[in-house]
Formats: structure tokens, sequence, C-alpha cells
């Protein structure tokens, strides 16, 4: 490159690359400048013909791209279709030059889906011939029958993002695709995972919220939000959502938008197939995503490549979490009678289920309201897990759980409703009084001292209240709790909120 900057009498001559060559080219402080294909629209207009650079990465170096002509429909492929022949041949004869190209192809180049990708983006275009810089040259009878080949090669590691080759965004996106992929395989909560997700998604179309509509074995149809923490609760399906879940034949879009006019949001609705474990029929949609967008619809190349990445993830995570809750149902039907949880000594929500059935009922029949509701949810306390370990975050369990005990009165019953979740219900009593119940608890678990190493921490939780309305079921209930709780936790955390027992309860 020196020689041939040092023989060079063109002004007008330039040295036409991508970023990644200019990166180490750089350092011979050559004359001739740069122009980068990338930064140019990925063509070259010239005199007689265009030629159009399409990006082909890691396959086989970090910003590979290859070259089609337009004029002769010639793709020259650089590595790409190249093969290792014993003996030197211009023009590939026939498809013995297919193991020719295997040991090629799974040496040189990192992964199946890197390989696919490149190979399918050359594919849209008309090749008369395929002309790579190794190996014969692939006459246009041959064409379809190598890339097929390719296609089907068994190579090794993970596609990332279409065309990016900001390689700062790549990386974060790799890495988070890893936590993601580590969170799945040790970790029960799947709050964790579907923020993880949705960071994602937000890092490349501006997303605001990502939830699901799962239709589950019982045929009933959940929605999971952050709104609902992600625990998934049963409504009424939207018009767009039972298109796919009523009738998953009568539309075949990969993902549809639309607009709430209403409330002036946009939304991506994408279908999920069920592969495995929650259905037999393969073809049945049983999950619909929905991401809600901070501004309009996304361009369409960009967002068909990102859920293209994000399906697989999407599905394992809704297929996992519906395998958890139906592993759920069925160990409390084997531990139906084990009312006593064995780490805090609060009641199960198998005997809560059966206690408040029985006292909804006789509260049914009292023209004085009495029953309500305390939702506790200790603060931060993931961070108690992931700085002291989880024997540190049972003592923290236990301790409070025994202050929770300490507080209640002989008929009230706490619960532990689910990891650091309990709910007590008060009976015979107003919710002025159930205010001030939340309220002590709140002042006493703040006040708790802790052991070493805990010795420095404030340990808080945040409540919500409601009062049970007239024939409200338990469900309802606890959602209208729940809902309370969460404004706690969004209001700062650290404090009691109630409820408001005349607004009619929306599941969200």
């Amino acid at each position: 490159m020196p020689l041939v900057d040092a023989l060079n009498t063109h002004k007008d001559a330039v040295l036409v690359t991508h970023w990644r060559a200019k990166m180490l080219l750089r350092h011979y402080d050559l004359a001739m400048p740069f122009w980068l294909v990338d930064e140019h629209g990925w063509k070259l207009e010239l005199e007689d013909r265009t030629l159009e650079f399409v990006f082909t990465p890691y396959a086989h170096f970090p910003g590979a791209f290859v070259t089609y002509d337009h004029a002769s429909k010639v793709m020259f492929s650089s590595d790409l279709f190249g093969g290792l022949t014993k003996e030197f041949c211009l023009f590939a004869k026939d498809t013995s030059y297919l193991e020719a190209m295997k040991p090629f192809h799974q040496h040189y180049m990192p992964s199946n889906e890197i390989l696919q990708f490149a190979v399918t983006e050359m594919e849209r275009y008309p090749m008369k011939m395929i002309a790579p810089q190794h190996g014969s040259i692939i006459p246009q009878p041959l064409i379809q029958t190598c890339i097929d080949y390719l296609k089907g090669l068994d190579c090794g590691l993970y596609m990332l993002l279409g065309r990016e080759s900001d390689i700062q965004k790549l990386s974060r996106f790799n890495e988070t695709l890893k936590k993601i992929t580590r969170t799945m395989m040790v970790c029960r909560d799947f709050k964790e995972i579907a923020q993880g997700l949705l960071d994602i998604i937000s890092g490349e179309i501006e997303a605001t919220s990502l939830s699901f509509h799962v239709r589950d074995a019982q045929n009933q149809v959940l929605y999971f939000h952050s709104r609902n923490r992600y625990r998934g609760v049963s409504y009424e399906m939207p018009e767009v959502i039972s298109t796919w879940l009523d009738n998953p034949q009568s539309n075949d879009q990969p993902y549809v938008f639309a607009h709430d006019k209403t409330h002036d949001k946009h939304y991506i609705f994408v279908p999920l197939n069920a592969q495995h474990g929650l259905h037999d029929e393969e073809s049945s949609i049983n999950t619909v995503v929905q991401i809600e967008l901070a501004q309009k619809q996304p361009s369409e190349p960009h967002l068909k490549r990102l859920l293209e990445q994000m399906m697989l993830p999407l599905q394992v995570a809704i297929e996992r979490e519906m395998i958890f809750r139906d592993m759920d149902k069925k160990r409390e039907e084997i531990y139906a009678r084990a009312i006593r949880d064995p780490l805090t000594g609060l009641f199960t929500r198998v005997y809560m289920q059966d206690m408040m059935q029985t006292l909804l009922e006789q509260d049914d029949r009292n023209k004085n309201k009495n029953i309500s509701a305390v939702m506790m949810d200790i603060d931060h306390f993931k961070r108690v897990n992931d700085t002291y370990g989880h024997p540190q975050g049972d003592i923290v369990l236990k301790k409070i759980a025994a202050c929770l005990l300490e507080n209640c009165r002989s008929g009230d019953i706490p619960v532990r409703f689910g990891g650091e979740e309990f709910i007590t219900f008060c009976t015979g009593t107003a919710e002025h009084n159930s205010n001030r119940f939340a309220e002590r608890l709140r002042a006493s678990i703040e006040s708790l001292s802790w052991p070493y190493p805990m010795t420095e921490e404030a340990i808080t939780a945040s409540f919500g209240v409601a009062l049970r309305i007239d024939y409200e079921s338990l469900d309802d209930l606890i959602q209208r709790t729940d809902d309370a709780l969460y404004q706690a936790k969004r209001g700062g955390r650290n404090r009691v909120i109630t409820a408001d027992d005349q607004q009619e309860h929306q599941h969200r």
C-alpha cells in the first residue's frame, strides 16, 4: 500500500473500503483519502455501471462486505462461496464443488447464523455469476444449489444485528443477550427476564413497554405487563389479539402496527408460535407480544431484523414462564394440605384460597363490609440477595415475617404471597384501621436492626391497602391492593397507598 500510494499521480484517487479496513490502513500514513462504503449508501456510481456493496459482517472478518456489479450481474463474493480445491479450475463444473466449499466455510465462518445472513443478503440480487477470491467461479446453473448448501452448514456461533456496523452497540447487544441467557438458566423471576428483553428492544427502536398476551393450557388468556409486575392476570382480549389467538390461520403477518388514537400511542404486535411444552399443535399461536413505542413506527428493514433476532428469546422466555406456572399449579395441588410456609411461618396461598372463599361468602351477607387487604413488598430485596447471598435474604424474610405476625391481630390472615411479597387480610375492621396497621408495620420494619454483615442496611417495605367492595372476588380484591402497592413503589417506596374503593377496577 505505501508503494501504490507513492506511485499514484491521480489527485482524485481514493481508497474504497469500509471503516474496519480504514482502522488498520490509516497507520500506514497514506496520502490517498479513504472513501468508505458505509458512509455513501453502500453504492459507488461509476461512468458505465453501479457497484453496490452488500454488508456481510463477520464473514469472515468484522467489516466484511461483497460487491455486486449491476451491469454484468456478477457478485464478487470475497471469501464467501470460496472452495479448497486440489487443482485449479476457473469455473465450478458440477455439484462436486460443494465438498470443496464445506471445509472452507466451516473453518472460516464464525457461525451458521452469520453465514445464512450473508448468503441471504446476496441472494436478493439477480446473479449470473459468483466470483469468490478463492476457489472457482460459480456459473448461474449452480448458484441456487450452492446457496442452499451453505445455508445448511453448521458453523458455530451467533448472529447479532443486520447491517449494524457500530461495534460498541453490537457489543452491548451481545452482552445483554448473554445476561438474558444466564438469567433464564439460573433465575425464576420472569420480571427480570422481561425487563432484560425490553432493554434490548428499547435500545434499538425506542420501545417503552413490553407485554405478553398468552393463552395457557386451560384455554385462559393471561396478560403479563410491568403494571402487574409480569405476574399474569386474566382479562378480556383486545380485537387485534383475538385475531391471532382465536383464529391462528387467519393472519400470517409476522407483525402489525396499531395506533391507539384515544391515547395517541403506537404499538407493534408480534405473534409467536408454540414449538413445544404448551400445546401439541405446532401451528397454533398461543402468545402475542405487544411492544409500545415512544414514537411512530421505526424503519421496516431495521425492525424486521431486530424481531428476527428477538423472536427466539421472547418465545423461550414466555414458554419457560408458562411451564413454571404449570409446575407451580401441580406443586400446589400436591401440597394442598401444607398451610404454613416453612420459611416464614405465614399461611400459604393454598390456605388463603380456601379460607378467604369462606370469609368472602360470609362478607357478602353482611351489610357492614369489614374485610380489607394489606399487601407488602420488601423494597430492593433483589439487592440484598445479590449483595449478601440468599441465606441472608432468608434471614430478612423470616425477621420481617416475625414483625408482621407480631403486629397482626388473632383474627387476621397473614400470607406469604410469593417471594418477598406478603398479604394480610384484616376482618372486622374499617379501612382507616387497616391503614394504621400498615403504617405501624411499615415503621416497625424500618426500625429493625440487622446482624453482620448487614449492620449498615436499612430495610424498608412498601404497602398497598384496599377495602373489599360489594361482591368483589378475591382475585379482584388482590389486584386492587396490588395496584395500590404498585403506586407506592412508583411513588418512591417505603410508604402506604390506599386504593380508591369507588373506582371500578380495570385489568390492564
